[in-house]
């Protein structure tokens, strides 16, 4: 089975090194093309106004100067010998879930993987909700495992997986959760101004740490109840229940 590794988080990424393990303990051939520099936030997005450029770092191995995107065409069309069976993106720093999935260059090179006709599966490993800090231990565990499983079924045409595992120890993890995309009860993005040494200001993007009030089935209240969440995810975005309502509003007058 050949693998493609890549991530958001950029090719020097401790989440990245994860992958590669869990790849590699599936099969011996993996090829990692990851972002030159970290590509967080990046979204679904392509590099049409500048060129692309890759460098062979080695072996099997490569970076390039684009998004999340751009590194899976790349791998599929011009680097690697043949395509991928599989698509693995991440293990990000910090959890895909709910709102977050819209934002995430993770998801949108395992969406990219899909829309290429590839299975694909996001990875993320949470961070902040239960204290923990920054730990790649659970992914590490449990990482090689779901991929596995997951492997051993038919995804379907235009479905992704999207994997996200808990803060906590790898021993306390109390099982694996098959979720809906949760929805946050708050709006957690906020803009932190800061004034620059010549007295001009700028601004961060960032997220608040908040604990909400998840519905349960949802990946938000997997992850808080420590368990490893699970969500196929689709690129057909229409929402099939709100078409009668604007067939009524703008065809049947």
């Amino acid at each position: 089975m050949r693998i493609l590794v890549t991530n958001d988080d950029g090719i020097h990424a401790p989440g990245l090194e994860t992958l590669e393990t869990i790849a590699r303990a599936i099969s011996a051939d993996v090829w990692v093309v990851a972002p030159a520099e970290e590509q967080s936030g990046a979204g679904h997005s392509l590099s049409l106004a500048d060129p692309i450029r890759f460098r062979k770092i080695e072996e099997r191995r490569y970076e390039v100067a684009g998004t999340p995107t751009d590194c899976v065409v790349m791998a599929a069309r011009k680097i690697m010998p043949g395509l991928p069976d599989l698509v693995l993106s991440g293990v990000n720093r910090g959890q895909n879930i709910a709102d977050d999935v819209t934002y995430s260059g993770t998801i949108a090179a395992a969406m990219e993987g899909t829309t290429l006709g590839l299975k694909s599966i996001a990875l993320s490993q949470v961070t902040g909700i239960h204290g923990n800090g920054v730990s790649f231990a659970v992914a590490e565990r449990h990482g090689a495992h779901i991929v596995r499983r997951l492997m051993s079924i038919e995804f379907g045409p235009g479905v992704l997986m999207n994997v996200n595992f808990p803060d906590c120890r790898p021993e306390d993890v109390q099982g694996i959760e098959v979720t809906r995309q949760g929805k946050r009860d708050q709006n957690l993005l906020t803009v932190d101004e800061r004034v620059d040494a010549r007295g001009r200001n700028y601004y961060w993007l960032g997220f608040q740490r908040e604990r909400g009030d998840p519905a349960i089935g949802t990946d938000l209240w997997a992850v808080f109840n420590r368990r490893i969440s699970v969500t196929p995810l689709h690129m057909n975005l229409t929402q099939i229940e709100a078409m009668e309502t604007v067939r009524q509003a703008l065809v049947t007058q």
